[in-house]
Parts: structure tokens; C-alpha cells; sequence
């Protein structure tokens, strides 16, 4: 899953925050603290059932998760929703175990607080959330970029093997005829390689 990075020109208090709460006593403290740290635009939900639509409707920058006693089959089901969705997402969570905080990694949480939800301590967590994610969509980013590149050589090694072979050009012959016949159709480089490649194989 490629994910997306926040847009940099938004500023923090632009963001679009969806609160999940069940107790209303916590999600106060989260909403209090986010709107003294200047965020209006909050929202604050007490019911997990249903969440999947409302993230979809309300299509949040950042989501904060707190869960006071969470169990298995919460947590599958707040983990589910989160492999989904590429946004940086904060869990608050009063106790953990190793398994969980690794399934939490895994389902693609970028903070995952134990016992330490206090007012002034959202701000900073919601950043540091939006920093992880903006940096891992970076790598994701980075890695898609390399994969496709080595995709793209390989196509061109293929298409020059099949030129070299079929009209008896030189490696560097068939280089030139391919860039050329890009440049003429004014495509990829790639694309042109890809059409030979896809060519030769209909004729075998």
C-alpha cells in the first residue's frame, strides 16, 4: 500500500481530525486539547461499529484512536480499519503488550501512547504522528520509484536484446533507435521498449 503524505503547504491547525472515543470523559481531554493547540476542525465519535463509513464521509487527516480498555476484538476491528487508510494515525491505549503494539505497527499506526493521555501531551503526539507518516510515506514513495526504475531498465535491456537480435544492430545502435523513435512519438522511453518487448512476443 503506497501511501500518501500529508500535504506540507497545510498547516497543523488546517487539519481535519477525527477523534474514536468511547468514553466521553477522554475524548473531551483529546478535543480540549486539540483546540487549545488552535484545531477547530474535530471530530469527536463515541462508537467504533460504523467507523469505516464515517472515515470514508468525513475523510480525516489524522485520526486519533483512544481506547481505555481495549480488547482483542476492538482492537482487530480499529486495526482492520487502519491497514486501510493512509493516514497518520495516534493510538492512546492504558495498557499494551508486546503483541499488540507490534500489530499495531503492522496495521500502520504512527504513535502508539500507552497510559499517557493528558491534554497537553495531544499536540505534540499528534505532531510527532504526522511526522512519522509523512517520513514513512517518503520511503514508500522512494522504494516505488526505485522498484519501477529497475522495472523500466529491465524492459529496455529486453527491448535493445530484441533489436540487436532482429535487425543486427549494435548495443549502442539499438539504444539510439529506441530514445529516437521516443523522442519522435514524444512517449517513454520505457513505453517504446515495452511496444517492442510486447511486439516481439506476438510474433513468437
Amino acid at each position: 500500500m503506497l501511501h500518501c503524505a500529508i500535504n506540507a503547504s497545510m498547516s497543523n491547525t488546517d487539519l481535519t481530525i477525527l477523534v474514536i472515543d468511547e468514553n466521553a470523559v477522554r475524548a473531551a481531554i483529546i478535543d480540549e486539547g486539540l483546540r487549545e493547540a488552535g484545531h477547530t476542525h474535530v471530530t469527536v465519535v463515541h462508537e467504533v461499529n460504523g467507523i469505516a463509513r464515517i472515515v470514508e464521509t468525513l475523510a480525516p487527516d489524522v485520526i486519533i484512536i483512544d481506547i481505555e480498555n481495549p480488547n482483542r476484538d476492538m482492537m482487530e476491528h480499529l486495526f482492520q480499519l487502519t491497514r486501510t487508510v493512509a493516514r497518520p494515525i495516534a493510538m492512546f491505549v492504558d495498557r499494551s503488550d508486546t503483541a499488540s503494539i507490534e500489530a499495531a505497527v503492522d496495521a500502520g499506526v504512527s504513535a502508539y501512547i500507552v497510559d499517557g493521555l493528558k491534554k497537553e501531551r495531544v499536540k505534540p503526539i499528534l505532531d510527532m504522528a504526522v511526522s512519522r507518516f509523512n517520513a514513512f510515506s517518503r520511503l514508500q514513495r522512494e522504494l516505488a520509484q526505485a522498484r519501477s526504475a529497475l522495472e523500466e531498465r529491465k524492459i529496455i535491456e529486453r527491448a535493445k536484446g530484441i533489436l540487436m537480435k532482429m535487425r543486427g544492430l549494435s548495443e549502442e545502435e539499438a539504444f539510439a533507435l529506441l530514445r529516437q523513435t521516443a523522442m519522435n512519438e514524444k512517449k517513454k522511453l520505457a513505453d517504446i521498449a515495452q511496444s517492442v518487448v510486447t511486439a516481439a512476443g506476438l510474433l513468437l
